[in-house]
Order: C-alpha cells, then structure tokens, then sequence
C-alpha cells in the first residue's frame, strides 16, 4: 500500500474505532451526542475529500469518467452539508432536531447525483450523438426524482404540516430511492467487467451496509431506542467509512477500459424517461381523484404535477428535435452510402471485366504464338533459298513483321502473366519499351503518338517488373485520355536519375514543340497517398500509388498543371543492399498483389 493511501486510511480507521467505543463505553448524553456528531462529520469529510480527488483530468482518461466522479462527489457534498445541518442543531445550539427537518430535502437528494453518476455508465463507450440522447434522458429521469419528493413530502412539511404522514412519506420516498440505487448497482456489478466491476462491487457493499443500518435506526427511532451515539450508529459509521474508502481503491484499479455501449441499456434507459413523463399524469389524476386529501395539498400536488409536465414536455421536446435532425442525417448519410456502394460495384464489374479480358489475351496469345513460330520459320527458309532477289526481299519483310508480332504477342503475355510480386532489379527503360508497344497500337488508332526520352546507363531499380509495367500503362493511359488530338497529341515519357531514385515522367509536354502553351509540369505539392490525406481521385489510380508504396517509391501530381502529367520515382537496387532489406519489401509486394 503507498504512503498516500494510508493517509487516508489510518484516520478513518481511527474514526471508525473511536465511534465504537464512545457507543459501547460512554453514558447517554450531551457529550456522547457532540461526540458521534462530530465523529460522523468528520468521517463524511475524509470521503468527500477522498471522491474529489478522483476528479483530476490526471485520473480521468474519459469525460463519462470524470463526469461520474464529479457526480458521486455532489452526493457526498450533500451528505456533507445534511451533516452540517444536523450538527448546527445537535452540536452548536444543544437542541434536538426539528421534525419536519429542512434538512431531510438535502438527504434525499445526496442520492440523486449518485443515481445520475450510475447512469452515466462510465465503462461503456458511446458516440457524441448517442451521448446527446442519453443526457436528455438523464435530465427526465432527475427531473423526476425531485419531482417525487416535491409532491409526496413537501406538502406535509410547508402546506399542511402533518408530523406523521411527513415521516411516513419521507422514509417511503427515501426507502424507494435507495432501492433504486442498490438496484442500479448490483446491474452495473453484474455487467460490468475488470476494475469497473470491482468499483460497483465496493459502492454495492457499501450502500447495501447505509441503507440495512439506516432503516434498522428509523426502526429504532419508531421504538423509541434510538439516541445520537448509539449503538444503532456504529454500523452508519463503517458504511460511511465503507465508502469513503472505495475511490481510494480505485487508485489501484485499472479503469481505462471502457467497452462499446451496448444499444439495449439505451433502450430501457429510454422507456424509463417515457414511464416517467406518463407517470406525472397519473399522480396528478390520483391527486385530484382521492377524497381523503385536504384541499391545500390537492391543490399544491396538481399544481406541481402540472409545472413537472411543462418541463419534462420541454426535455421531450428538445430530445426529438434532436432525433429528427439525426434521423435525417442518417438518412443522408445511407443515400451517399448506397450512391457510393453502387459505383463501387460498378468499378468492381469493370475490374472483373478486365481481369477476365486480361485472362483471355493471355490465352489468345499463347494460342498465336504457335502459329506465328512457324511463319516466322518459313519465312527464314524462303529468305535463304535461291528465289529472285525480289522474292526474297518479301520474304524478309514478312519475316520482320512476323518478329514484331513475335515481340508484341511476347509483351501481351508479360502483360497478363498472373505471379506473385517478387522484387527483383529492373531495367526501368525496358519496362518502358514493353508498355509502349502494348500502347502503340492503341495511339496510332487515335491519331496519337509516343516520345521516348530515356536516359541512357540508368541504374535498375527494384521493382516486380509485370505490377511496374501495369503502372506504366495505367498512367500513359490516364495521360493519352487527356491529350488534346488538335495541338499537341504527343505522349512524353521520360527518365533519369535522381539521388538514390530513378524518375519517369509522364506528361503531354513535348520538348521539341514550339508551342509556348505547352509548359514542362512542376511537382511541388507532396506525393499522392494510398491512405491518409493527398489519396488519390480515383481507385484505379490509389492501387497505382499503393503498388508505388510498396516499392518504396513515390507517386506524385502537378497540383497546378494545365496538362495531365505524373512523376513516378522507384528506389535503385543498391548492390550494397541487405537481404533482409530485400525479403521486407517482397513480403510488402506479395501483400499487395494478394
């Protein structure tokens, strides 16, 4: 145990032994009665002090904690001043205590902020929205309780003064509250899990011993066996101490880990707030309907009843504009949601398409392929025969345009070779010459054409050649899409060296053009971001990004350009780099391309 904790401790040990010998040793009287009073004083003072100290922000990693430890301190605070009272009378002015008590107003509410604490239910997680909701019903469920005692004691304390149905009303209504509370907590106790469980177990324990000793004392009061100092104390004074010690237990208990709100708690906690406002009315119909109430109280009990109804109609109020405003947001929300699943589906169906046409090339291809080898073998054998030279020229030339076949269909199959990533050094040019083969087609059908600028003696990279050649394409593809066929229909690829990054550039921008519109782009917004803030516009290309992460490369847009262009930068295969460099960035491909 730390030195803090015995400095609470030790006194109200030493409290609670010194109640009991003055009970057992010291005679009825004057001295025993200041004694207990000021015994019993002391002890709420020590658990005030103790419960308000938990209200540090330090101690309170969530607001609903420090709300609840706020709330159980106004309770203790009433206890405190209900003390105070009751010494003003016992201690300082050596009378008994008047019965009605003002007092007994502030005894019965010591309770309520501890309920609402309890309803708070710091160990659960809730959103700002359902925490709106929850307060106003809170507020009904308060909003009642002094309701409650307005109407069943007060009239008997200030209207009408009626000694015995004041007392009667009185310990009903209290008895009533702290049933409620021991209820609220044996739930909590038993639904709770961890240091929160053992919180609500220690306030049980503790409430259970305050509430069984009070009502054996009124019983002895009724019995005319009660006297300040009592017997009958000794046990108020170890559920006083009781509690006092619980928020220094929870010190040494780990109270930071709150789980998800559970939706049914807020649903009885609603149908609670609606029996409530529905419950004023029938105390108001109960009042104006029994013949054996004096008119006084009729009267100042349907009055009461009405101003409650006013304010909980106005809680309701507020409470359902709330729920209109976030039943339309929600409702906005599922409409954007479902306009976003949509064209996602769509992108997904198109994503399928490709793959399974990305699968029948691949087969196409083999399929030429066989075909293709054997003109290409014929035509070698007619260029090497005795035909005339005209004859044989013809024959080169199918054999040339065999082999560029060849070399297309060869590309197709890179293309749409199905493997896992495996990084390997890359010449970035070749890769390049690969795509612009793929695409020269294409280009040539849209009155477009391709400018190579590639640097010689480049390092490789390292790369997964077939993931980098989809990213070539996908990107002169975004950059084809854009050109402008009547002034400057030219793709513009180029390469060189940066630091330890090898760069191409994608862009419309022809250094050869006179064009003094045609401006070379600048990069100098950050890279695009699979994830975070700067992602990209589109999902095609975020997984273009996200394949140039995983490579440990960057991908980057000129945010201010007036033609489309795009900067891919790749690390160069250092021939010093480690294995198990080269292993995390294969596991960190393989993960993308599963």
């Amino acid at each position: 145990m730390v030195a803090s904790t015995k400095l609470w401790v030790f006194p109200l040990v030493a409290l609670v032994l010194a109640q009991t010998a003055a009970s057992l040793l010291m005679p009825r009287g004057e001295a025993l009665t200041i004694a207990s009073d000021l015994i019993q004083g002391t002890l709420l003072l020590v658990a005030t002090a103790a419960f308000l100290t938990n209200t540090s922000r330090s101690r309170c990693p969530t607001l609903h904690i420090r709300l609840f430890w706020i709330l159980m301190s106004t309770g203790m605070l009433f206890w405190l001043t209900y003390q105070g009272m009751w010494n003003y009378f016992e201690v300082l002015k050596r009378v008994d205590v008047p019965n009605p008590f003002l007092g007994d107003i502030v005894l019965f509410l010591h309770l309520v902020p501890m309920i609402a604490a309890l309803a708070v239910l710091p160990h659960l997680r809730e959103d700002e929205r359902d925490e709106r909701i929850r307060m106003l019903d809170f507020a009904l469920l308060l909003t009642w309780w002094v309701f409650i005692y307005v109407y069943a004691v007060i009239p008997w304390q200030t209207v009408q003064v009626d000694e015995p149905a004041y007392s009667a009303n009185f310990n009903f209504t209290y008895l009533t509250e702290k049933l409620v509370l021991l209820g609220a907590l044996a739930i909590l106790a038993y639904t709770a899990h961890g240091g929160w469980r053992q919180l609500y177990g220690q306030l049980l324990g503790a409430s259970a011993l305050y509430a069984s000793s009070s009502y054996v004392a009124n019983w002895a009061i009724s019995h005319k066996l009660y006297y300040s100092g009592s017997i009958y104390d000794i046990p108020l004074t170890v559920s006083i101490a009781w509690m006092a010690a619980t928020p220094l237990l929870a010190l040494r208990l780990d109270l930071s880990d709150s789980k998800p709100s559970q939706a049914l708690l807020g649903v009885w906690i609603t149908r609670l707030s609606m029996l409530a406002l529905f419950s004023v009315l029938w105390t108001a119909m109960h009042s104006e309907l029994d013949p054996t109430l004096p008119n006084s109280v009729k009267a100042f009990r349907i009055t009461v009843s009405l101003f409650t109804m006013v304010v909980m109609g106005i809680v309701v109020f507020w409470r359902q504009r709330l729920l209109r405003a976030e039943l339309s947001l929600f409702l906005e929300r599922s409409r954007r949601s479902f306009d976003d699943l949509k064209a996602l589906q769509e992108k997904l169906i198109q994503s399928e398409k490709l793959a399974s046409l990305g699968q029948l090339v691949g087969g196409a291809a083999h399929e030429i392929n066989n075909p293709l080898t054997a003109m290409l073998g014929y035509s070698d054998l007619l260029s090497a025969s005795t035909l005339p030279p005209p004859e044989q020229l013809q024959a080169a030339q199918i054999g040339e345009q065999v082999r560029r076949t060849t070399s297309l269909v060869a590309s197709l199959l890179t293309f749409a070779r199905q493997a896992p990533a495996s990084l390997t050094a890359v010449d970035i040019n070749s890769v390049l010459q690969t795509a612009v083969r793929l695409l020269a087609p294409q280009l040539e059908a849209e009155a477009g054409s391709i400018r190579l600028e590639l640097a010689p003696s480049l390092p490789p990279v390292l790369a997964d050649s077939n993931q980098i050649l989809h990213v070539c394409i996908h990107l002169a593809g975004q950059i084809n899409a854009g050109l402008n066929r009547e002034t400057n229909p030219v793709l513009f690829v180029r390469t060189h060296s940066q630091s330890d990054f090898v760069v191409v550039d994608f862009s419309s921008y022809d250094p050869s053009s006179h064009d003094p519109s045609s401006q070379p782009p600048s990069y100098p917004s950050p890279p695009l971001r699979s994830e975070g803030e700067n992602k990209p516009s589109t999902l095609s290309l975020s997984a273009c990004c996200r394949i140039v992460e995983e490579h440990g490369g960057r991908l980057s847009q000129p945010s201010t350009s007036g033609n489309p262009a795009f900067r891919m930068e790749l690390r160069v295969a250092a021939k010093s780099a480690t294995r198990s460099s080269l292993a995390s960035l294969n596991r960190a491909a393989a993960r993308g391309s599963s």
